[in-house]
C-alpha cells in the first residue's frame, strides 16, 4: 500500500505542518481547504466566492491523487455562521449534485476572521 503527500503550495501547510491530501490505497484525505487562492495567498470577501476557490482547491488536489469530483465519498462543510450555509447550497449543488457525497455541516470558529467556509472531503479511488 502506497502513501503520498500532496500540496498545494499554501504557507499554511509548510508553517502548521500538514498536506493539503494524503493519498493512501485507494483512498484520498483531503484537509480542511479554505477560499484562499494560494497562488497569492488572497481571500475574497464573499461566502459565494470563498465556496467556490474551496472547491477549485480541493479539484486541484483530488486532481494531484489521480482523482475528481466524482470521486467524493464524503464531505464536511464547516462555517462560521451556520445560517449562511444556504447561501452555499447553488455551488455545493453545482459541483455535487450527480455525486451526492455523506455531508455535514457544521459551526466552528475558523482560524483566521477572513475565512468564512472550509471544506473536507475523503474520495475513493474508483478502480
Amino acid at each position: 500500500m502506497t502513501r503520498r503527500l500532496i500540496s498545494s503550495g499554501s504557507s499554511f501547510e509548510r508553517e502548521i505542518g500538514y498536506s493539503r491530501a494524503v493519498v493512501d490505497g485507494d483512498w484520498v484525505f483531503v484537509s480542511g481547504t479554505t477560499g484562499f487562492d494560494y497562488s497569492s495567498m488572497t481571500i475574497a470577501d464573499g461566502l459565494g466566492q470563498q465556496t467556490e476557490q474551496c472547491l477549485r482547491n480541493i479539484e486541484a488536489a483530488l486532481k494531484q491523487a489521480d482523482c475528481e469530483l466524482a470521486d467524493v465519498v464524503r464531505a464536511t462543510y464547516i462555517l462560521n455562521e451556520s445560517a449562511d450555509f444556504a447561501e452555499c447550497w447553488p455551488i455545493l449543488r453545482r459541483y455535487f449534485h450527480e455525486i451526492r457525497p455523506a455531508a455535514t455541516m457544521f459551526r466552528a470558529g475558523l482560524a483566521d476572521p477572513r475565512m468564512r467556509i472550509e471544506i473536507e472531503v475523503t474520495a475513493r479511488k474508483r478502480r
